[in-house]
């Protein structure tokens, strides 16, 4: 279509400008409750762009009211989301499109071979904490739907973007976004996967594993039961939850299950004093569930696998870990493969 060859030449034209786009992005740092001035940055952009746009920031108390709101320690005060709405004119069907600008903290500056804030361009690549998740992403879609508009086209549907906040710990700006009633015929996700069309979207669920112990000073150790110790073996535990459920699931869409049904413990917390036993230990980890799982149910399993695999140990069969399912929360979903944005996808990149 001629149409569609336009806006590849536009693309190709400008591969530097949209490639700099995502640096600038990148060059914002926007962790998770520090959003503010990377939304005031694309919502600049989405009005130089002429697309109407609004932002908001999330009403907690409003969000508090929903089924699928997960608690957060910190309001949303300067922490807007933006959402950029092309309008078509009329008679076609509306798309959504949707993103996140926040991203994980960066870590030991020497840990990054270009600076984590950089954006810095070499071999090909893109460099930063967010270049993947999911800076890249909001990237392609701002720069699609200047595409579209700097080729001269007019959509018959209404396009709309959203750039959410709050998606590392709660999901909580999308919902937002949801509440305030942006609605298309279809939507598309803009985390990043190899250009690859995923249908589908693992759940997840982030836990909390209490464990006891017997504090005792150095010299009387023996009297004492130290809970780094035993956090290991729950520890060890939770990593055979995963093996096990990595030999018995399968998906179709997942076709190596490893990467869908990750389960570890990533935080690991314990002791006041070196030369003592301390009495407790907090672990805190996530599971991921697949389309069609019940969440409840795997939670059950959780909880029972890691107390029966610990239950050779005489202190933990006495005192088992406690478990609390607290934090981010996500259901499994997936819609049909049929579907016609699928089959459209598919269509276009296959």
């Amino acid at each position: 279509m001629e149409e569609e060859k336009r806006v590849v030449q536009w693309v190709e034209s400008r591969k530097d400008e949209v490639i700099g786009f995502l640096r600038e992005l990148i060059r914002i740092p926007s962790v998770t409750g520090e959003e503010g001035p990377i939304q005031k940055f694309i919502a600049g952009r989405l009005e130089e762009m002429g697309l109407a746009v609004d932002v908001f920031e999330p009403d907690l108390a409003a969000l508090r009211k929903h089924p699928a709101f997960v608690e957060v320690s910190r309001g949303y005060e300067g922490r807007p989301n933006v959402v950029g709405t092309l309008k078509g004119a009329g008679g076609g069907r509306s798309l959504l499109f949707n993103g996140h600008v926040d991203v994980i903290p960066a870590g030991a500056p020497e840990s990054w071979r270009h600076g984590a804030w950089s954006g810095d361009a070499a071999d090909g690549r893109v460099y930063g904490r967010g270049a993947s998740d999911m800076k890249a992403g909001l990237a392609a879609m701002t720069q699609a739907v200047r595409a579209v508009r700097e080729s001269g086209l007019r959509l018959r549907g209404d396009v709309i973007l959203e750039y959410t906040v709050d998606e590392e710990l709660s999901g909580n700006g999308t919902l937002a976004c949801v509440m305030k009633g942006y609605r298309a015929d279809g939507g598309i996700c803009c985390e990043t996967s190899s250009l690859r069309v995923q249908p589908g979207s693992i759940g997840r669920i982030w836990f909390e594993i209490r464990v006891r112990g017997k504090a005792a000073g150095i010299q009387r150790r023996w009297e004492g039961v130290n809970a780094i110790e035993k956090g290991y073996l729950v520890t060890q535990a939770v990593a055979e939850f995963e093996r096990v459920r990595v030999a018995r699931l399968s998906h179709p869409l997942y076709p190596d299950i490893r990467g869908a049904i990750p389960c570890m413990v990533g935080v690991f917390e314990s002791g006041t004093y070196p030369s003592a036993f301390p009495d407790a230990c907090l672990l805190k980890g996530s599971l991921a569930t697949v389309p069609g799982e019940d969440s409840n149910a795997v939670k059950a399993e959780f909880v029972q696998f890691v107390r029966a695999q610990v239950s050779g140990d005489p202190w933990l069969k006495d005192h088992p870990p406690e478990v609390v399912f607290t934090g981010y929360f996500a259901e499994p979903s997936a819609i049909p493969a049929d579907s016609p944005i699928v089959q459209t996808l598919c269509r276009k990149f296959f």
